[in-house]
Protein backbone atom coordinates (compact mmCIF):
# COMPACT_ATOMS: atom_id res chain seq x y z
CA UNK A 1 0.00 0.00 0.00
CA UNK A 2 1.46 3.36 -1.10
CA UNK A 3 1.43 6.19 1.43
CA UNK A 4 2.87 9.69 1.74
CA UNK A 5 5.15 10.31 4.70
CA UNK A 6 6.37 13.63 6.10
CA UNK A 7 9.62 13.95 8.02
CA UNK A 8 9.52 17.11 10.11
CA UNK A 9 12.75 19.00 10.73
CA UNK A 10 14.15 22.06 12.44
CA UNK A 11 14.40 25.13 10.20
CA UNK A 12 17.80 25.03 8.53
CA UNK A 13 18.11 21.23 8.57
CA UNK A 14 15.63 20.46 5.79
CA UNK A 15 18.28 19.69 3.15
CA UNK A 16 20.12 17.32 5.51
CA UNK A 17 16.87 15.41 6.15
CA UNK A 18 16.16 15.39 2.40
CA UNK A 19 19.57 13.78 1.81
CA UNK A 20 18.80 11.18 4.50
CA UNK A 21 15.43 10.41 2.87
CA UNK A 22 17.13 10.02 -0.53
CA UNK A 23 19.83 7.76 0.96
CA UNK A 24 17.09 5.44 2.27
CA UNK A 25 15.84 5.03 -1.30
CA UNK A 26 12.65 7.11 -1.13
CA UNK A 27 11.52 9.29 -4.02
CA UNK A 28 8.91 11.90 -5.04
CA UNK A 29 10.46 14.18 -2.42
CA UNK A 30 8.98 17.65 -1.81
CA UNK A 31 10.77 20.03 0.58
CA UNK A 32 9.14 23.00 2.33
CA UNK A 33 9.83 24.85 5.58
CA UNK A 34 10.27 22.26 8.32
CA UNK A 35 8.80 19.46 6.14
CA UNK A 36 10.18 16.79 3.82
CA UNK A 37 7.36 14.93 2.10
CA UNK A 38 8.04 11.66 0.26
CA UNK A 39 6.37 8.61 -1.23
CA UNK A 40 6.72 5.22 0.50
CA UNK A 41 5.06 1.89 1.14
CA UNK A 42 3.24 1.30 4.40
CA UNK A 43 5.94 -1.24 5.33
CA UNK A 44 8.60 1.52 5.00
CA UNK A 45 7.32 3.33 8.12
CA UNK A 46 9.63 1.26 10.38
CA UNK A 47 12.70 2.00 8.22
CA UNK A 48 12.03 5.75 8.17
CA UNK A 49 11.64 5.88 11.96
CA UNK A 50 14.69 3.73 12.64
CA UNK A 51 17.11 5.52 10.31
CA UNK A 52 16.30 9.24 10.06
CA UNK A 53 18.93 10.99 12.19
CA UNK A 54 18.14 14.71 11.89
CA UNK A 55 14.33 14.53 11.51
CA UNK A 56 12.05 15.29 14.48
CA UNK A 57 9.15 12.96 13.59
CA UNK A 58 7.73 10.81 10.82
CA UNK A 59 4.10 11.66 10.05
CA UNK A 60 1.69 9.72 7.86
CA UNK A 61 -0.15 12.16 5.59
CA UNK A 62 -3.92 11.58 5.58
CA UNK A 63 -5.08 14.61 3.57
CA UNK A 64 -4.50 18.26 2.76
CA UNK A 65 -7.35 20.61 1.81
CA UNK A 66 -8.47 24.27 2.05
CA UNK A 67 -10.44 25.09 5.21
CA UNK A 68 -11.80 28.62 5.64
CA UNK A 69 -14.67 27.71 8.00
CA UNK A 70 -15.39 25.17 10.73
CA UNK A 71 -17.91 23.55 8.37
CA UNK A 72 -15.14 23.07 5.78
CA UNK A 73 -12.92 21.47 8.39
CA UNK A 74 -15.66 19.21 9.76
CA UNK A 75 -17.05 18.02 6.42
CA UNK A 76 -13.70 17.27 4.83
CA UNK A 77 -12.35 15.54 7.92
CA UNK A 78 -15.48 13.37 8.16
CA UNK A 79 -15.05 12.32 4.52
CA UNK A 80 -11.63 10.73 5.18
CA UNK A 81 -11.22 6.94 5.68
CA UNK A 82 -10.04 7.06 9.32
CA UNK A 83 -11.20 3.45 9.80
CA UNK A 84 -8.33 2.36 7.52
CA UNK A 85 -5.98 3.30 10.35
CA UNK A 86 -7.81 3.75 13.66
CA UNK A 87 -9.21 0.52 15.10
CA UNK A 88 -12.60 0.41 16.79
CA UNK A 89 -10.88 0.06 20.19
CA UNK A 90 -8.20 2.66 19.28
CA UNK A 91 -7.53 5.56 21.62
CA UNK A 92 -6.86 8.75 19.71
CA UNK A 93 -6.00 12.34 20.54
CA UNK A 94 -5.88 15.42 18.33
CA UNK A 95 -3.19 18.10 18.41
CA UNK A 96 -3.80 21.28 16.40
CA UNK A 97 -1.87 24.39 15.53
CA UNK A 98 -3.02 27.27 13.35
CA UNK A 99 -1.03 30.04 11.67
CA UNK A 100 -2.21 32.95 9.52
CA UNK A 101 -5.62 31.30 8.99
CA UNK A 102 -9.24 32.39 9.29
CA UNK A 103 -9.70 29.69 11.96
CA UNK A 104 -7.53 31.15 14.68
CA UNK A 105 -8.42 28.99 17.69
CA UNK A 106 -6.31 25.81 17.79
CA UNK A 107 -8.48 24.44 20.61
CA UNK A 108 -11.68 24.86 18.58
CA UNK A 109 -10.08 23.23 15.53
CA UNK A 110 -8.95 20.35 17.74
CA UNK A 111 -12.53 19.79 18.96
CA UNK A 112 -13.97 19.94 15.44
CA UNK A 113 -11.49 17.35 14.12
CA UNK A 114 -12.06 15.05 17.10
CA UNK A 115 -15.85 15.25 16.61
CA UNK A 116 -15.51 14.63 12.84
CA UNK A 117 -13.31 11.54 13.31
CA UNK A 118 -15.69 10.13 15.94
CA UNK A 119 -18.63 10.60 13.56
CA UNK A 120 -16.74 8.83 10.78
CA UNK A 121 -15.76 5.90 13.04
CA UNK A 122 -19.30 5.60 14.43
CA UNK A 123 -20.59 5.21 10.89
CA UNK A 124 -17.78 2.85 9.79
CA UNK A 125 -17.97 0.54 12.82
CA UNK A 126 -21.72 0.91 13.51
CA UNK A 127 -20.95 1.81 17.12
CA UNK A 128 -22.14 4.61 19.39
CA UNK A 129 -19.43 4.14 22.02
CA UNK A 130 -15.72 3.31 21.75
CA UNK A 131 -13.81 1.56 24.55
CA UNK A 132 -10.44 3.21 23.64
CA UNK A 133 -8.47 0.30 25.10
CA UNK A 134 -6.37 -0.49 22.00
CA UNK A 135 -3.46 1.10 20.15
CA UNK A 136 -2.77 4.83 20.54
CA UNK A 137 -3.11 7.23 17.61
CA UNK A 138 -2.21 10.93 17.55
CA UNK A 139 -3.82 13.03 14.84
CA UNK A 140 -2.00 16.25 14.01
CA UNK A 141 -3.73 19.19 12.37
CA UNK A 142 -1.56 21.96 10.93
CA UNK A 143 -3.68 24.81 9.57
CA UNK A 144 -1.46 27.28 7.72
CA UNK A 145 -2.83 30.06 5.52
CA UNK A 146 -6.23 28.31 5.43
CA UNK A 147 -4.74 25.02 4.23
CA UNK A 148 -5.39 22.09 6.57
CA UNK A 149 -2.87 19.25 6.75
CA UNK A 150 -4.05 16.16 8.64
CA UNK A 151 -1.48 13.53 9.63
CA UNK A 152 -1.02 10.61 12.01
CA UNK A 153 2.15 10.65 14.11
CA UNK A 154 3.99 7.35 13.56
CA UNK A 155 6.90 8.16 15.89
CA UNK A 156 5.30 8.83 19.28
CA UNK A 157 7.90 10.62 21.38
CA UNK A 158 10.21 12.73 19.20
CA UNK A 159 12.98 10.99 17.26
CA UNK A 160 15.59 12.81 19.37
CA UNK A 161 14.75 10.33 22.13
CA UNK A 162 17.28 7.70 21.09
CA UNK A 163 17.26 5.93 24.44
CA UNK A 164 20.91 6.54 25.33
CA UNK A 165 20.78 9.92 27.04
CA UNK A 166 19.50 9.55 30.59
CA UNK A 167 21.05 12.77 31.82
CA UNK A 168 22.20 15.96 30.18
CA UNK A 169 23.95 19.13 31.21
CA UNK A 170 22.51 22.61 31.07
CA UNK A 171 20.82 23.61 27.76
CA UNK A 172 21.71 20.39 25.92
CA UNK A 173 21.56 19.94 22.17
CA UNK A 174 18.88 17.52 21.04
CA UNK A 175 20.29 14.39 19.47
CA UNK A 176 18.60 15.09 16.12
CA UNK A 177 20.07 18.61 16.08
CA UNK A 178 23.56 17.32 16.93
CA UNK A 179 23.30 14.74 14.12
CA UNK A 180 22.39 17.59 11.77
CA UNK A 181 25.49 19.58 12.81
CA UNK A 182 27.76 16.61 12.10
CA UNK A 183 26.19 16.13 8.67
CA UNK A 184 26.44 19.85 7.86
CA UNK A 185 30.20 19.55 8.34
CA UNK A 186 32.49 17.69 5.95
CA UNK A 187 33.39 15.11 8.59
CA UNK A 188 34.13 11.61 7.35
CA UNK A 189 34.74 8.55 9.56
CA UNK A 190 38.47 8.56 8.73
CA UNK A 191 38.93 12.14 10.05
CA UNK A 192 39.89 13.19 13.57
CA UNK A 193 36.94 14.96 15.24
CA UNK A 194 37.25 16.98 18.45
CA UNK A 195 34.64 18.63 20.68
CA UNK A 196 36.53 20.59 23.37
CA UNK A 197 33.31 21.61 25.18
CA UNK A 198 31.47 18.32 24.77
CA UNK A 199 29.10 18.50 27.76
CA UNK A 200 27.12 15.24 27.80
CA UNK A 201 28.83 14.12 24.59
CA UNK A 202 25.91 14.32 22.18
CA UNK A 203 27.78 15.64 19.09
CA UNK A 204 30.46 12.94 19.36
CA UNK A 205 27.99 10.15 20.12
CA UNK A 206 25.93 11.08 17.05
CA UNK A 207 29.12 11.17 14.96
CA UNK A 208 30.10 7.73 16.28
CA UNK A 209 26.70 6.26 15.42
CA UNK A 210 26.91 7.83 11.96
CA UNK A 211 30.47 6.54 11.47
CA UNK A 212 29.51 3.01 12.48
CA UNK A 213 26.20 3.03 10.57
CA UNK A 214 24.16 2.46 13.73
CA UNK A 215 20.47 3.24 13.15
CA UNK A 216 19.61 5.98 15.68
CA UNK A 217 16.20 4.49 16.54
CA UNK A 218 17.43 0.95 17.15
CA UNK A 219 17.00 1.04 20.94
CA UNK A 220 13.53 2.59 21.24
CA UNK A 221 9.89 1.97 20.39
CA UNK A 222 7.54 3.91 18.12
CA UNK A 223 3.82 4.73 18.25
CA UNK A 224 3.02 2.93 15.00
CA UNK A 225 4.33 -0.40 16.35
CA UNK A 226 0.87 -0.87 17.86
CA UNK A 227 -1.03 -0.22 14.63
CA UNK A 228 -2.62 -3.31 13.06
CA UNK A 229 -2.30 -1.72 9.59
CA UNK A 230 1.50 -2.18 9.73
CA UNK A 231 2.55 -5.86 9.89
CA UNK A 232 4.60 -6.75 12.98
CA UNK A 233 7.16 -8.50 10.76
CA UNK A 234 7.88 -5.18 9.01
CA UNK A 235 9.23 -3.85 12.33
CA UNK A 236 11.13 -7.06 13.08
CA UNK A 237 12.69 -7.16 9.60
CA UNK A 238 13.70 -3.46 9.70
CA UNK A 239 15.35 -3.93 13.11
CA UNK A 240 17.21 -7.04 11.98
CA UNK A 241 18.47 -5.26 8.85
CA UNK A 242 19.65 -2.34 10.99
CA UNK A 243 21.41 -4.70 13.40
CA UNK A 244 23.18 -6.41 10.50
CA UNK A 245 24.31 -3.06 9.03
CA UNK A 246 26.39 -1.98 12.07
CA UNK A 247 30.11 -1.59 11.34
CA UNK A 248 32.79 -2.79 13.81
CA UNK A 249 33.89 -0.38 16.54
CA UNK A 250 37.26 0.96 17.62
CA UNK A 251 38.26 2.53 14.27
CA UNK A 252 37.09 6.14 14.76
CA UNK A 253 39.13 9.13 15.94
CA UNK A 254 36.70 10.96 18.21
CA UNK A 255 37.86 13.05 21.17
CA UNK A 256 35.81 14.99 23.71
CA UNK A 257 36.77 17.14 26.66
CA UNK A 258 34.99 19.39 29.13
CA UNK A 259 35.95 21.38 32.22
CA UNK A 260 33.20 19.70 34.27
CA UNK A 261 34.06 16.20 35.59
CA UNK A 262 30.35 15.37 36.12
CA UNK A 263 29.62 16.12 32.44
CA UNK A 264 32.41 13.79 31.34
CA UNK A 265 31.01 11.01 33.54
CA UNK A 266 27.58 11.52 31.96
CA UNK A 267 29.15 11.57 28.47
CA UNK A 268 30.91 8.26 29.11
CA UNK A 269 27.69 6.73 30.44
CA UNK A 270 25.71 7.98 27.42
CA UNK A 271 28.33 6.66 24.98
CA UNK A 272 28.18 3.24 26.66
CA UNK A 273 24.37 3.16 26.39
CA UNK A 274 24.63 4.18 22.73
CA UNK A 275 27.04 1.29 22.06
CA UNK A 276 29.96 3.55 21.08
CA UNK A 277 32.06 3.74 24.27
CA UNK A 278 35.10 2.27 22.50
CA UNK A 279 34.90 4.88 19.75
CA UNK A 280 35.26 8.10 21.79
CA UNK A 281 38.07 9.24 24.12
CA UNK A 282 36.68 11.58 26.80
CA UNK A 283 38.76 13.57 29.28
CA UNK A 284 38.33 16.37 31.81
CA UNK A 285 40.07 19.46 30.45
CA UNK A 286 39.53 23.22 30.38
CA UNK A 287 39.25 24.44 26.77
CA UNK A 288 41.63 27.26 27.74
CA UNK A 289 44.32 24.60 28.37
CA UNK A 290 43.68 22.74 25.15
CA UNK A 291 46.77 21.76 23.17
CA UNK A 292 46.76 20.04 19.78
CA UNK A 293 49.78 18.64 17.98
CA UNK A 294 48.03 17.09 14.94
CA UNK A 295 48.11 19.13 11.75
CA UNK A 296 44.74 18.00 10.41
CA UNK A 297 41.35 17.53 12.02
CA UNK A 298 37.93 18.95 12.68
CA UNK A 299 36.24 20.72 15.58
CA UNK A 300 32.48 20.75 16.03
CA UNK A 301 31.46 22.42 19.26
CA UNK A 302 28.67 24.32 21.01
CA UNK A 303 30.10 26.79 23.56
CA UNK A 304 27.87 28.16 26.32
CA UNK A 305 25.71 30.96 24.94
CA UNK A 306 26.51 33.52 27.62
CA UNK A 307 22.89 34.56 28.16
CA UNK A 308 23.71 36.14 31.54
CA UNK A 309 26.03 39.18 31.64
CA UNK A 310 28.26 37.51 34.26
CA UNK A 311 29.14 34.80 31.73
CA UNK A 312 30.48 37.11 29.03
CA UNK A 313 33.97 37.42 30.50
CA UNK A 314 34.35 33.62 30.61
CA UNK A 315 32.85 33.33 27.11
CA UNK A 316 35.38 35.80 25.71
CA UNK A 317 38.20 33.79 27.30
CA UNK A 318 36.88 30.64 25.57
CA UNK A 319 36.79 32.40 22.19
CA UNK A 320 40.33 33.74 22.66
CA UNK A 321 41.55 30.23 23.58
CA UNK A 322 39.99 28.75 20.41
CA UNK A 323 41.56 31.49 18.30
CA UNK A 324 44.98 30.95 19.91
CA UNK A 325 44.81 27.20 19.31
CA UNK A 326 43.58 27.18 15.73
CA UNK A 327 44.71 30.46 14.15
CA UNK A 328 47.82 28.84 12.64
CA UNK A 329 46.37 25.36 12.18
CA UNK A 330 44.96 25.81 8.70
CA UNK A 331 44.61 22.03 8.32
CA UNK A 332 41.78 22.13 10.87
CA UNK A 333 38.16 22.81 9.97
CA UNK A 334 36.33 24.58 12.79
CA UNK A 335 32.55 24.51 13.23
CA UNK A 336 31.07 26.52 16.10
CA UNK A 337 27.38 26.79 17.02
CA UNK A 338 26.59 29.86 19.12
CA UNK A 339 23.89 32.47 19.60
CA UNK A 340 26.63 35.09 20.10
CA UNK A 341 27.08 37.03 16.86
CA UNK A 342 30.39 38.45 18.10
CA UNK A 343 32.18 35.11 17.75
CA UNK A 344 33.82 35.95 14.36
CA UNK A 345 35.36 39.07 15.95
CA UNK A 346 37.39 36.80 18.24
CA UNK A 347 38.19 33.91 15.90
CA UNK A 348 40.55 35.76 13.59
CA UNK A 349 42.04 33.04 11.40
CA UNK A 350 39.71 34.15 8.62
CA UNK A 351 36.15 35.24 8.08
CA UNK A 352 33.75 32.28 8.24
CA UNK A 353 33.44 30.39 4.95
CA UNK A 354 29.77 29.91 5.68
CA UNK A 355 27.27 30.95 8.35
CA UNK A 356 24.03 28.99 8.72
CA UNK A 357 21.09 30.22 10.78
CA UNK A 358 19.69 27.36 12.85
CA UNK A 359 17.18 27.17 15.68
CA UNK A 360 18.23 25.25 18.78
CA UNK A 361 14.78 24.95 20.32
CA UNK A 362 13.51 28.53 20.24
CA UNK A 363 17.01 30.09 20.32
CA UNK A 364 18.29 31.45 17.01
CA UNK A 365 21.90 30.43 16.60
CA UNK A 366 24.60 30.71 13.96
CA UNK A 367 26.67 27.74 12.82
CA UNK A 368 30.01 29.32 11.90
CA UNK A 369 31.98 27.20 9.43
CA UNK A 370 35.71 27.67 8.84
CA UNK A 371 37.12 25.23 6.29
CA UNK A 372 40.64 23.87 6.73
CA UNK A 373 43.04 22.47 4.15
CA UNK A 374 42.36 18.88 3.25
CA UNK A 375 44.87 16.34 4.53
CA UNK A 376 47.17 14.81 1.89
CA UNK A 377 45.67 11.64 0.41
Amino acid sequence: MKVTLIATAKFGLEMIVKQEVQALGFDEIVVSDGRIEFSANITDIPKANLWLRAADRVLLKIAEFPAHTFDDLFEQTTALPWEDWITQDGQFTVNAKTHKSALKSARSCQSIVKKAVVERLKSAYQLDWFPETGAAFTIQLALVRNSALLTLDTSGVGLHKRGYRQEAGEAPLKETFAAGLVQLSFWQPDRLLLDPMCGSGTILIEAAQLGRNIAPGLNREFAAEGWPAIPAEAWADARQEAQNAILPGGNLQLQGSDIDPASIEIARSNAAKAGVAEDIAFEVKDVKKLWIDQQYGMVITNPPYGIRMAEYQNLNAIYIALNKMFRKKDGWSVYVLTADEKFPDYFKRARPDRVRKLYNGTIQTNFYQYYGRKPPT
